[in-house]
C-alpha cells in the first residue's frame, strides 16, 4: 500500500496520514480484500487415452501436466493432472470340444470357428475384446454291415466292440475297425478319437 506495506491478507485497519493539496492532514484508511489463488490436481483415471483440458490426448499414465486457468474469484488457479491410463485388453479364448460347444455369448456352435468376438469388461474397467477359435471334432458313428462282419467308419481310431444284448459289455480282444463274430446277436462300437467317444447304434450280425 501507499504506507510501504505488502499486505497478504484481507484487512480493514491500516491508516496513513498525508499532507494534502491545501495543506491539511488527509487521513486515509485501507479497506483491503485478498482474494487467492489457489492450486489443484486433477486426478483421473480412463481407458486407453484421455484429452485433457488443455487439448492434449494422453495415452499414456502421467503425473505433472500443469495448466492455469482463472477462478471464480478472478485469480490464477494451477490444476495439474495426475492421469493413470488403464488399457484394453484382446484376447484368444481356444477351446477344443466334441460334437458342440456352447461358448460365453450364449450361442451354441456345431463346426469348427474362429470368427465370433465379444466385447466384455476387465478388471481395470475396460474393454476386452475376446475372439473364440474353436476346433469342434466329431466322431462318425455310421456303420457299415456286409454279409459276415460289421465295419465302423470312422478312419484312424480306437474302437471298442460292445454287445448289445448282454448290457453292452466289452467284447475282449474286439478292438478293430471291424467285427465279426460267430455268435448270432446285437453289436455296437464305441468310437474314440481327439478326446471325443460315441457309439454306434446297434446292429445285427447273422453267421
Amino acid at each position: 500500500w501507499i504506507d510501504g506495506i505488502t499486505y497478504t491478507s484481507s484487512t480493514n485497519t491500516p491508516e496513513y496520514t498525508f499532507i494534502n493539496a491545501k495543506g491539511c492532514d488527509s487521513l486515509v484508511n485501507l479497506n483491503l480484500t485478498i482474494n487467492n489463488s489457489n492450486t489443484g490436481t486433477d486426478v483421473i483415471t480412463a481407458c486407453d487415452n484421455y484429452t485433457w483440458i488443455d487439448g492434449v490426448t494422453y495415452s499414456s499414465s502421467i503425473n505433472g501436466p500443469s495448466i492455469t486457468l482463472i477462478n471464480s474469484l478472478g485469480c490464477d488457479s494451477v490444476i495439474t493432472l495426475d492421469l493413470t491410463i488403464n488399457n484394453s485388453v484382446t484376447e484368444t479364448d481356444v477351446v477344443t470340444a466334441c460334437d458342440a460347444f456352447t461358448w460365453i455369448d450364449g450361442v451354441t456352435y456345431t463346426s469348427t470357428t474362429n470368427l465370433p468376438t465379444i466385447t466384455l469388461s476387465n478388471f481395470l474397467g475396460c474393454d476386452s475384446l475376446v475372439t473364440l477359435d474353436l476346433t469342434i471334432n466329431t466322431v462318425d458313428n455310421s456303420v457299415t454291415q456286409t454279409e459276415d462282419s460289421l465295419i465302423a467308419n470312422q478312419l484312424a481310431a480306437h474302437y471298442q466292440w460292445l454287445d448289445c444284448d448282454n448290457g453292452y459289455n466289452l467284447i475282449p480282444a474286439a478292438t478293430k475297425q471291424s467285427f465279426s463274430t460267430y455268435t448270432i446277436g446285437n453289436y455296437a462300437c464305441a468310437i474314440s478319437l481327439n478326446g471325443c467317444i460315441d457309439t454306434t447304434a446297434c446292429y445285427p450280425l447273422v453267421v
